[in-house]
Order: C-alpha cells, then sequence, then structure tokens
C-alpha cells in the first residue's frame, strides 16, 4: 500500500505549496493557486470558495493534475485534469434529488463513488471496492489539518496526484 502524508493550513485562502511525502520522502507539492490577481482578490468577497482550484507538481516543479470548482448556468461540479494523458473527469453528486447524495468521479473509462466521510476516513470505491481511502484530521492548536492518503495495491489507479488533487477538493464540496 502506498500511504502519502501531508498538512494544509486551515486557511481557506493559503496558497503555499505544500510538499507531499511517501515514506518521509517528498514526493509531489499541491497548492492552491488563481490564474490571476483579480480571481484571488474575487474570491475574498466569496469566502475563499468559488475560485477554487488546487495543481499537484512533481519534485521537479512540474504540474501534473489539476481539480477545479466550475459553476455555469447555475450549475455547480468539479472538474479534473491529468496534464500528461490529457484526461478529463467530472466530479459532481447524484441521486441529490432523491435525498442521498453520492459523489461520484467519472473519466472516459472510470466510475468511482467517493463514500465522503466528515471525522473518519473517506473512501475511494470502483465497483464497491476500496481502491484508496484518504483522512483529514484537524489540528486546533496548529490550525492545520493532517492529512493521509492510503492507495491500495489493487487499485487500478495508482497515481498519487488523481487522489490528491480530488482528496483536496472535496474538502470544499458541499461549501
Amino acid at each position: 500500500m502506498n500511504v502519502f502524508t501531508y498538512e494544509v493550513p486551515a486557511r481557506l485562502n493559503a496558497t503555499e505549496d505544500i510538499p507531499i511525502l511517501e515514506a518521509g520522502q517528498h514526493a509531489f507539492t499541491l497548492n492552491r493557486v488563481y490564474d490571476n490577481g483579480l480571481k484571488k482578490l474575487l474570491d475574498g468577497y466569496f469566502d475563499y470558495r468559488y475560485f477554487l482550484k488546487y495543481v499537484v507538481k512533481t519534485t521537479e516543479d512540474n504540474a501534473v493534475f489539476m481539480c477545479r470548482k466550475v459553476q455555469r448556468k447555475g450549475r455547480l461540479w468539479y472538474e479534473a485534469t491529468d496534464y500528461r494523458t490529457n484526461e478529463t473527469y467530472v466530479i459532481n453528486y447524484e441521486n441529490w434529488r432523491i435525498g442521498v447524495p453520492e459523489l461520484f468521479v467519472k473519466g472516459t473509462a472510470l466510475e468511482m463513488k467517493i463514500d465522503k466521510a466528515m471525522e473518519d476516513w473517506s473512501a475511494f470505491l470502483i465497483s464497491d471496492t476500496l481502491v484508496a481511502r484518504w483522512l483529514p484530521v484537524y489540528d486546533e492548536v496548529s490550525d492545520t489539518f493532517h492529512m493521509t492518503l492510503e492507495i491500495m495495491p489493487e487499485s487500478p489507479v495508482q497515481d498519487a496526484a488523481f487522489f490528491l488533487a480530488i482528496a483536496q477538493v472535496t474538502l470544499f464540496i458541499g461549501a
């Protein structure tokens, strides 16, 4: 099992680089980005929840994966892009009209469900099989989230950047 750990400031407007560690070694960098200063300024008026975008980079500072919030014509969803393959994924709720919303990630050849838990492990499931899990633990003293991501060996998706970007944005889904 691949295990990744990192710490994220609890401030919604934090844009500093966040090192992602695997077995104590720097594996990736994650950060919230704004396309320009105007978006960052406007986002402050919307409690830093409107222009939500996270990018995962290699240790050589090359962007490999991005996940962002998209709002158009009254609809809201999240898009994730793998920069290496140009594959795009859509993350959104399904079945919300019947009162039991479920969070799904859909790509060309992938359908994944996320069982989001607020104070426990959130599970990434493919055909009801656990392929990864993610746990944010809030630390009041340091005002940070201590994050742990575990990718199961049997997961058909072994790309940590995929899970890191999507997991980070799921903190804000529903906000």
